[in-house]
């Protein structure tokens, strides 16, 4: 572990890490006391809260946005024998909840410098199958939203957004969420606000989210005599009031831990200068949320793997992810007969990609730390 000029070992710099003050412990504690701690009050003011900062657009809070995006499909009926397109780099959650539906994830290559689904190759896969898009924000840059909904009307395609990493994101001015068809949120610890786990979509109409009351919550419907019926085939993933006690108080201060995510990558833009030179992430504009910052290793220049440089990397005190791994490549999706070659921009992010620190209680030292120790690791690497 690297120390400091006093011998001091510097403190690990993990790649993502939540922003939980007092004032959010002690919410909690109150909420624990309160004795109501599954789904309640504070989940109601929670999604009138996500609610209200959408446009007064629709909420329903789930354990997780992977339960959100599956409820997604099933209240748009997507079913067996359908499609879904996808971008080939995104998290893995978006194809398994597509197949657990029964319908197939169809994938596409994104754009090498947004990382983005490419829309061009998305209409060259649509079929009379096809029922609906579903792109990923790719780490909060948000896709071309004019020509993403220019294509699902003109094919009669639902969208479903995985803005797991995009909230706070914004289009022309305007959230993420706020306008188009259906948004999913991921409120995941790594993600820009938490709720320890959670998630949350945001509808295109009230018919929509009452729907998605009773997947959530065993399909229950209940009858005038206080009695319950089943209408639909649902799961469980209400959000407990603990979790949406924290998620007030995170979206309190979602502008500015955004802003922070902002000026922490614009130091990134400013000292990230390594030999061999990566390439960096598309920088997007003030309308970036920046849930993670993740260059492409120069690894055809080294002599060390990528596993090599983040080990050579935690040995100095620095934490790194891999986001992501190329879907199709999965053991899961190759059985669907998706091979290597067929999305090489997508394939190429996976091989070369390394996520470092960034979260809104780090300090531009730490990014300064950061870049010094890729620079030296990728200098120590490099081919003679």
């Amino acid at each position: 572990m690297p120390a400091t000029d006093t011998g001091r070992p510097l403190p690990f710099l993990p790649f993502a890490r939540p922003t939980i003050d007092e004032n959010m412990v002690e919410a909690l504690s109150d909420t624990l006391r309160s004795l109501w701690i599954t789904s309640g009050p504070q989940v109601l003011a929670f999604e009138a809260a996500l609610s209200r900062h959408h446009g007064d657009r629709p909420v329903r809070t789930f354990t997780s946005a992977t339960a959100a995006l599956e409820v997604a499909l099933l209240v748009l009926g997507i079913e067996p024998g359908d499609e879904v397109i996808l971008p080939a780099q995104t998290f893995f959650s978006c194809a398994n909840m597509i197949t657990r539906t029964g319908a197939r994830p169809v994938f596409v290559d994104v754009d090498p410098v947004t990382r983005n689904m490419n829309l061009e190759a998305a209409r060259d896969k649509i079929t009379s199958r096809t029922r609906a898009l579903m792109p990923t924000h790719f780490a909060g840059l948000p896709l071309d939203m004019d020509a993403l909904y220019a294509l699902a009307e003109s094919h009669g395609l639902r969208v479903i957004e995985d803005a797991a990493l995009a909230i706070g994101s914004r289009w022309k001015g305007r959230l993420i969420g706020s306008f188009g068809d259906l948004a999913s949120f991921s409120f995941h610890p790594n993600k820009n606000i938490t709720t320890i786990e959670g998630g949350a979509l945001v509808f295109s109409s009230e018919e929509l989210a009452v729907r998605a009351e009773k997947f959530r919550f065993h399909g229950i419907s209940r009858l005038p005599d206080g009695t319950r019926d089943v209408v639909v085939p649902g799961g469980k993933s209400n959000m407990p009031d603990v979790n949406a006690r924290l998620g007030l108080l995170q979206l309190e201060r979602l502008d500015e831990f955004t802003r922070r995510r902002q000026q922490l990558v614009a130091r990134y833009f400013e000292c990230l200068d390594t030999d061999p030179p990566c390439i960096l992430p598309a920088r997007g504009d003030e309308g970036h949320s920046w849930n993670f910052f993740a260059p492409l290793l120069p690894l055809e220049r080294l002599n060390r793997s990528r596993k090599d440089v983040m080990d050579m990397l935690h040995q100095r005190g620095i934490g790194t992810g891999i986001s992501y791994e190329a879907t199709h490549l999965t053991t899961q999706y190759r059985a669907l007969g998706y091979r290597e070659g067929d999305f090489p921009h997508s394939e190429r992010i996976a091989r070369e990609t390394i996520t470092l620190p960034l979260y809104p209680s780090m300090h531009e030292t730490d990014v300064d730390r950061v870049c010094v120790a890729l620079r030296e690791v990728l200098h120590e690497a490099r081919k003679k």
